[in-house]
């Protein structure tokens, strides 16, 4: 591995990549530290921690900000309107032919479809630093130091949101494009990694016990990870023989290969869309903090068994989702026949299209349901124990960051391999 990582840095273009990836890192979470103007640095981290302390909601909103909305700063929109408009887009891609034709358009589609996903992220984040000015009011946090009218500050409180909100969309896109790995992901990773010293601190601190429940929980963690890698690498292998065909003198095809099928093809995508949805009413709910009925109604989909249940549902619903829009059976059936390759046993053409899905159908739901299981279980796990190791790095949070290690190593691999260097582990 250390032999990879060398070569990498030996290839002046990935090495630029690695270091436009880390500085753009680097410059999100100097962001999320960052406070908005006029803000009380010294007083506002305490009152928000008292005053979201019974709120599960804005603790797990605060969580996927990577702490950026307990401190009021620049960042505390976080990732979170992108990720949404991303998910609204794609359902739409579903529900609305227009769309659906536009991403089949490839790559001109696929732009035009992303400026459409900037367009909704800014009008989401618009609406979510409204929301987040408000709350912060409703905690106690003052914005005096100002020195301007309220609706001003208001105005530039909010500006301040929205414009860090797009910096952070840019930063993403910059990191996909000129980077390595997806920006949207490693962003998401940077927010779990930044809450793991104070959740180990806290988690040892607990109890009598803390620092045996936290050593425990490391070793579980560590356990799970080996079989996370072994789903996520998994396939299924569906046999294709290739026709003989004779031209000129030369005989083509005849040989056998196979067509893998990833038993998570969806990856951590599922994870990361359906904990989005959850925390929606999450995010409506900071305009109404003194309502009661809205609070439990935000809290109970962030957490409990509400948010135990619907997250298995949600999660095996994007599987699907989200594996039917990147894998098509039809198209695939159709390059095997044009190509001269079929199925044993299996007719080309809507036969073999037929029996692709049937397997990925099947392959999937167990897939879908084991990282439902990791998400959940910790959560169960944290509601009898109370230990926030659990709460910040538990079966979500590792998913996310094996899905997003693993997707990031592919790509420097497969760069490597393009410049004629063995990989990371060989």
């Amino acid at each position: 591995m250390f032999k990879g990582i060398s070569s990498a840095f030996r290839i002046k273009e990935l090495r630029n990549k690695i270091f436009i990836t880390v500085a753009i890192l680097l410059l999100y979470r100097f962001g999320a530290y960052l406070p908005a103007p006029g803000v009380p640095f010294a007083r506002m981290l305490q009152a928000f921690q008292e005053a979201s302390a019974g709120s599960g909601a804005v603790a797990v909103l605060n969580l996927f900000s990577g702490g950026a909305l307990s401190r009021v700063s620049v960042f505390s929109l976080g990732i979170m309107p992108y990720i949404t408009a991303q998910i609204i887009l794609q359902m739409f891609q579903a529900v609305i032919p227009s769309l659906g034709e536009l991403a089949k358009e490839g790559e001109s589609g696929q732009r035009k479809i992303t400026q459409y996903t900037r367009y909704l992220t800014v009008v989401l984040a618009l609406v979510n630093a409204v929301g987040y000015y408000f709350l912060f009011k409703s905690y106690g946090i003052s914005f005096s130091n100002l020195g301007f009218p309220e609706y001003i500050e208001a105005f530039i409180i909010v500006g301040v949101l929205l414009v860090g909100a797009m910096i952070i969309m840019w930063l993403g896109e910059v990191i996909t494009q000129r980077g390595v790995g997806n920006g949207m992901s490693l962003i998401i990773f940077a927010n779990i990694m930044a809450g793991l010293p104070s959740a180990l601190t806290s988690s040892v601190n607990t109890s009598t016990f803390g620092m045996v429940t936290t050593l425990v929980t490391l070793l579980v963690i560590l356990a799970i990870i080996p079989i996370i890698i072994f789903i996520e690498r998994g396939q299924r292998r569906i046999p294709v023989q290739y026709a003989k065909r004779v031209m000129g003198r030369r005989i083509m095809g005849g040989q056998s290969t196979y067509l893998p099928i990833k038993v998570n093809t969806a990856g951590v995508v599922p994870i990361i869309f359906a904990s989005a949805l959850l925390y929606m009413p999450a995010q409506v709910a900071v305009f109404f903090p003194r309502v009661d009925w809205i609070q439990a109604f935000a809290n109970s989909l962030s957490t409990g068994w509400v948010n135990w249940v619907l997250s298995v549902v949600l999660i095996v619903f994007f599987a699907y989702f989200y594996t039917a829009m990147v894998f098509n059976p039809d198209e695939t059936a159709d390059q095997l026949k044009k190509a001269g390759g079929f199925v044993p046993g299996v007719r080309p053409g809507g036969a073999t299209a037929a029996y692709i899905k049937d397997v990925l159908d099947h392959i999937t739901l167990p897939g879908a349901l084991f990282m439902a299981a990791i998400a959940v279980i910790p959560s169960i796990m944290f509601r009898f124990t109370g230990n926030t190791l659990l709460q910040a790095f538990g079966g979500t949070s590792v998913l996310i960051m094996v899905g997003v290690a693993m997707d990031t190593i592919s790509q420097l691999e497969s760069q490597l391999k393009m410049h004629n260097y063995e990989g990371l582990f060989h």
